[in-house]
């Protein structure tokens, strides 16, 4: 058995501030970092959008779940889970316990300023109705997100204020800080 706190995993709506907080918390904690996007991305050697397109959203979550049942036998890390990441249940049964789930939470105003162009990657919400197809994810995806063990309000707040927060989490739950 590890020695190592458990994961942090970081989940929220797409412009919660997940990949942009992670390793700013990661760098704090003097842990690795991983966000699931990007590594799926990387190993599939293309885009999220372009999986989506060729291979299917099915395709997308069971490769999402295959990297969260491989962090699983490790610990100690900050991860930055997909927007959606939550929807299925294995995901969160493979890492909780002992992982601490952290919402961040943000309004669909907020998040969408927050994406800007980027939103045009997010397969989900790429096209002219965002904002609505934002609100319906938000409704979704809320009684999954209330079940964290932690929720920061990000709104108004600094990546750095929300990292602060993160570590004070983090300390709670046993992490050595300093």
């Amino acid at each position: 058995m590890s020695s190592l706190p458990p994961h942090i995993v970081l989940v929220g709506l797409p412009g919660s501030g997940k990949s942009t907080v992670g390793p700013l918390l990661a760098a704090a904690l003097k842990a690795q970092f991983v966000d699931l996007d990007l590594e799926i991305e990387r190993r599939a050697r293309m885009p999220i959008s372009e999986i989506f397109a060729s291979r299917g959203e099915q395709e997308f979550r069971a490769m999402e779940r295959a990297m969260t049942q491989e962090l699983a036998g490790r610990s100690g890390m900050v991860i930055s889970a997909g927007g959606g990441w939550m929807l299925d249940e294995a995901n969160i049964a493979v890492l909780r316990p002992p992982a601490r789930i952290i919402h961040l939470k943000v309004s669909v105003p907020t998040a969408l300023s927050r994406l800007g162009s980027e939103i045009n990657r997010r397969p989900l919400l790429a096209g002219p109705a965002a904002e609505a197809r934002l609100n319906e994810l938000l409704a979704a995806r809320m009684p999954l997100y209330s079940r964290a063990d932690a929720e920061i309000e990000t709104e108004g707040l600094t990546p750095q204020q929300v990292t602060s927060f993160g570590l004070r989490l983090a300390s709670a739950w046993g992490w050595p800080i300093g």
